[in-house]
């Protein structure tokens, strides 16, 4: 059970990886990769003016001791001169309480001054790695989004990407329905001509019946054409005898030419 789970976990991480892997857009990952790192260089910056901030804090407290110092003693020596030892005394023993705090005020204001050179010079190497990052940024994603319209280019023109690969599955579709109907449209005009489908229209005819038809119209014209002459002749039997019989001496008068080089023989 453990071995399946653990398969199931790896198969799973590896569809997200690449479920994720065709999802992320360089240019995009590197803008907030830029992002982040200014946002790091800001909170370097407020650190060093929280710094700067902290230190010139210490600096007022350490004018404001050392005026008090200051007048401390002033009030000591007068007060000696007045013949007031005990005041004097008091005078010195808190100018002293205040030395040591403006001892301890300079240690922290000499650290917070090495913290803020630190974090000044940090953030001047952040600044420069931030902008040498936002150079590299600019150029990888001109440079991908130049190599992105060239293979997109070169899909379109090979016709291998998906819009074009759409289109030419669509044009085939289309060459192969026409292609499909020219076909059938053909074969049913031979099986209309040779008789083994019927025209429902009663307009198309097979060759027989076309070559029937012409030879039953061609009849019918002669047998008019006679008729009409016959009309044109007056109709009389005489005249039909009388031609009848010219066409008879017509016979013998084309036999003459035969027999006569028979007696030129004998």
């Amino acid at each position: 059970m453990s071995g399946v789970m653990k398969r199931m976990g790896m198969i799973f991480r590896a569809k997200a990886n690449k479920a994720l892997d065709r999802a992320e857009d360089p240019r995009e990952t590197l803008d907030y990769s830029y992002q982040k790192q200014l946002e790091l260089l800001q909170k370097v910056r407020r650190g060093v003016a929280d710094v700067a901030t902290s230190r010139k804090r210490l600096e007022l407290q350490l004018g404001q001791l050392q005026s008090q110092s200051s007048k401390l003693e002033d009030q000591g020596r007068k007060a000696l001169a007045l013949g007031r030892e005990d005041l004097a005394r008091e005078a010195l023993s808190r100018r002293a309480a205040l030395q040591q705090q403006v001892t301890d005020l300079e240690t922290q204001h000499q650290t917070l001054q090495g913290e803020e050179e630190k974090l000044t010079l940090a953030a001047q190497r952040l600044q420069a790695k931030v902008d040498a990052f936002r150079t590299k940024k600019e150029t990888i994603k001109a440079t991908y989004t130049a190599a992105q319209a060239q293979t997109r280019i070169g899909e379109a023109f090979s016709g291998i990407s998906e819009e074009m690969g759409d289109v030419g599955m669509a044009i085939q579709r289309a060459e192969d329905k026409t292609a499909q109907l020219q076909a059938r449209a053909g074969a049913i005009d031979e099986l209309l001509a040779s008789g083994a489908l019927d025209d429902s229209s009663g307009l198309a005819k097979d060759d027989i019946q076309s070559e029937l038809d012409r030879l039953s119209g061609g009849t019918d014209v002669e047998l008019e054409l006679q008729r009409m002459k016959a009309e044109l002749s007056g109709g009389s039997s005489s005249s039909q005898q009388a031609l009848e019989g010219g066409q008879e001496q017509s016979q013998p008068s084309q036999a003459q030419p035969q027999d006569t080089p028979r007696f030129d023989k004998q």
